[in-house]
């Protein structure tokens, strides 16, 4: 069985986009965040050879898949092979050839055949290679368009906490393939490798000597605020994880005579407290409730910094839309049964960002040295409840007639449910649309769509060979 899916790639060279291809962290941004995929090795680079070994995992089932890289010409072509795994074979050929006025075609040929008695069908297959190319060739358009506006400054080095969780991993490879260095804070000495740097919070360790020649951190660790219902135990936990690993690296930096001159830091739009329908911008005064203190004291703790003359944004993140976790990771499961609903009266309203236009988001404000404070992660058009529920509906093909009620909400969650869930922020992203930022998806139900592959319009144009 043939395959091919092809792309225009008007505003990018081949160079550009065959460099892009080369760097760490491709593979990650081109596997659908639907995907159940784990990298359990990964050769360096794309040359003939290098080996890549996944665990894919669909439902209860899971496999073992090693390829290896093949036919490999500069800004032309390299291959990937099955050398072992569920299908009988497996080719994948990338083509790359230049368009008129300088831009890139991409081509991909997938050859495969399935062993008897898998009951995988042709028709099956295309669907899934549909969706898997469509989401590619957007989230690489998007990506190269990012890093395309700053291409002309000088790359950066910069260091993340939290870069194995959700956000942390996505701007890892999204800053990697875009021909930044990226190192990493963290806990554990035995997996710090070259680009790894030793710090522990609850004992205020940090390798100051292994910042120096870095750029920026940010600074997005800190314990899920939806692991467990909130005692007065759990929340001191909660606050004091991101307040005290905050007030270390904040005051390393100030102490520091050639460091990082500029500290990026997660906050979270629950710093408005529950507002109704109130537009909410930078200047907005803060709100009640336990994530609105948690938020306050968060963000003091950068002073430090600040204080020294570091440049500090403190990003007020929305919930970031992405199937591979998060809130949207939870609800999938119920909606897609068809008993998804709205929360409480549907009506608070939830403040949201596509997880491309996030880690998009941090590229900004690495480079405007103009941003400085709080500024709204958020996009341009939040939502309430209700219409998110339908719309999730809708782009899923499934019902949304059976809500939650608030007191089961409150029952089930407690003050969790009560301020995570039914509490509500209009939050508007004032500062970057001053600073000229652009939004990929300014409407959620566009987001919806390409983070779960379910385009509208925009589809990957196949060509089903022979």
């Amino acid at each position: 069985m043939r395959l091919t899916y092809r792309t225009e790639l008007p505003q990018h060279t081949v160079d550009d986009v065959f460099a892009w291809h080369e760097r760490p962290g491709a593979l990650e941004r081109l596997t659908p965040p639907w995907a159940d995929v784990e990298i359990l090795h990964q050769d360096p680079g794309i040359r003939d050879g290098a080996r890549v070994v996944l665990r894919v995992r669909q439902g209860p089932a899971s496999f073992r898949w090693e390829l290896r890289h093949r036919d490999y010409e500069a800004n032309r072509r390299f291959c990937d092979e099955q050398i072992s795994g569920p299908l009988k074979s497996w080719v994948h050929a990338h083509r790359f050839h230049p368009l008129g006025g300088g831009g890139c075609g991409l081509e991909d040929t997938i050859d495969l055949e399935a062993p008897l008695g898998l009951p995988v069908g042709p028709v099956f297959v295309r669907r899934e290679l549909d969706r898997l190319f469509a989401f590619r060739y957007e989230r690489l358009a998007g990506d190269l368009d990012r890093h395309a506006t700053h291409a002309v400054k000088p790359r950066l080095t910069v260091a993340i906490t939290g870069s194995t969780g959700l956000i942390g991993s996505n701007l890892r490879s999204f800053l990697s393939t875009g021909g930044h260095r990226v190192v990493r804070l963290l806990r554990d000495r035995r997996r710090l490798g070259q680009d790894g740097i030793f710090w522990n919070p609850d004992t205020g360790e940090i390798d100051k000597d292994g910042l120096a020649g870095v750029d920026a951190v940010v600074h997005l660790s800190g314990l899920s605020l939806a692991s467990g219902r909130w005692t007065e135990a759990r929340k001191k936990v909660l606050v004091e994880s991101r307040v005290r690993s905050t007030d270390l690296i904040a005051r390393t930096l100030a102490r520091m005579a050639r460091g990082p001159r500029t500290l990026v830091c997660a906050s979270a739009v629950g710093f408005y407290g529950n507002r109704g329908d109130e537009r909410l911008d930078e200047s907005s005064s803060p709100g009640k409730g336990f994530l609105a203190q948690l938020t306050r004291e968060w963000e003091a703790a950068s002073r430090p910094a600040q204080s020294a003359g570091i440049r500090v944004v403190s990003l007020r993140q929305g919930v970031a839309i992405t199937p591979a976790g998060g809130a949207l990771g939870q609800m999938l499961l119920p909606f897609k049964m068809g008993i998804g609903g709205r929360l409480g009266s549907g009506r608070q309203y939830f403040s949201w960002i596509d997880l491309d236009d996030l880690v998009g988001i941090h590229l900004h404000v690495l480079y405007d040295t103009s941003i400085s404070g709080p500024v709204n992660a958020t996009a341009p058009n939040p939502v309430t409840n209700a219409t998110f529920t339908s719309a999730l509906g809708r782009v899923l093909g499934r019902p949304t007639l059976i809500p939650l009620p608030g007191i089961a909400v409150k029952a089930a969650f407690g003050q969790l449910g009560e301020e995570a869930l039914l509490w509500g922020q209009r939050v508007v992203p004032t500062k970057l649309a001053s600073a000229g930022f652009r939004f990929r998806y300014e409407g959620v139900e566009d987001s919806l769509r390409h983070q779960l592959g379910r385009p509208l319009g925009h589809e990957a144009d196949p060509d089903p060979g022979s």
